[in-house]
């Protein structure tokens, strides 16, 4: 047997700073500005997702991979700038 603990995720948007993100939220709770602690929120019309320990584990699998290109990028990237460098120093 499979279990899956959902929760929906809202979006919000703070009234006092402008300050705009997402929240996992139990039913009847009313969060807090994640910038300025304000309690005067706006809930954002859309359509909540679910998370479940599945999609968790999917999202993280998807991050994990992201980081793992942006910091292949981030090699290639330096190992040219090495190459200009090199060539550069060498022809003066």
């Amino acid at each position: 047997m499979v279990y899956y603990s959902a929760m929906p995720i809202y979006e919000y948007k703070c009234r006092s700073c402008g300050h705009q993100f997402e929240k996992i939220v139990k039913i009847n709770e009313s969060p807090d500005c994640e910038s300025c602690n304000s309690a005067d929120l706006e809930k954002l019309f859309n359509a909540p997702g679910i998370r479940t320990t599945k999609s968790k584990r999917r999202s993280e699998s998807g991050e994990r991979q992201d980081r793992g290109k942006v910091h292949k990028d981030l090699k290639v990237a330096e190992s040219d700038f090495l190459k200009k460098e090199m060539s550069h120093d060498h022809s003066h």
